[in-house]
């Protein structure tokens, strides 16, 4: 199995917990004299085995992102690690933008007028370079995903 179908299954695998979860919320308490729709501990039993494959199947692609060579003497967890942090800067060089840059109304010229500490233009420049980074990176990672055998 290649690395990316093994994040697709756990994807799906989260999907299912998820609605595992709101199926047991759901028969949780029924009217006294009431029978669930589904059986508690059937759903129990589902969630935990469901579980337990998660778990597998997250080692196995943390295993496989560690020991993968991405080059430039980096691990595809090293790469991931990476993405990581551009996409923070880059939210983060975003909030400041739209700090600095929201309008302000002035009703007289008695009121006080706020005025941006940074240089909007620039950083805007940044964001860019730093979205153009994540996507490069991000392109290389997902085309290694298909490439690499997902290890046991």
């Amino acid at each position: 199995m290649k690395l990316a179908e093994a994040l697709i299954l756990r994807a799906d695998s989260q999907t299912k917990i998820s609605q595992l979860r709101q199926r047991l919320v759901n028969v949780a308490k029924v009217q006294e004299g009431e029978i669930p729709s589904e059986d508690p501990q059937d759903l129990l039993r589902e969630l935990n085995e469901s579980f337990k494959q998660l778990e597998t199947l997250i080692q196995q692609i943390n295993r496989t992102n560690s020991q993968a060579n991405f080059g430039e003497d980096l691990t595809l967890s090293d790469a991931l690690a990476k993405r990581d942090v551009l996409s923070m800067r880059r939210k983060m060089l975003n909030a400041l933008v739209e700090a600095a840059s929201s309008l302000q109304s002035r009703y007289s010229r008695s009121e006080i007028k706020m005025c941006s500490t940074i240089d909007i233009a620039e950083t805007q420049k940044q964001i860019d370079r730093l979205a153009k980074q994540y996507r490069e990176l991000d392109t290389k990672i997902q085309a290694m995903n298909w490439q690499i055998d997902l290890l046991e």
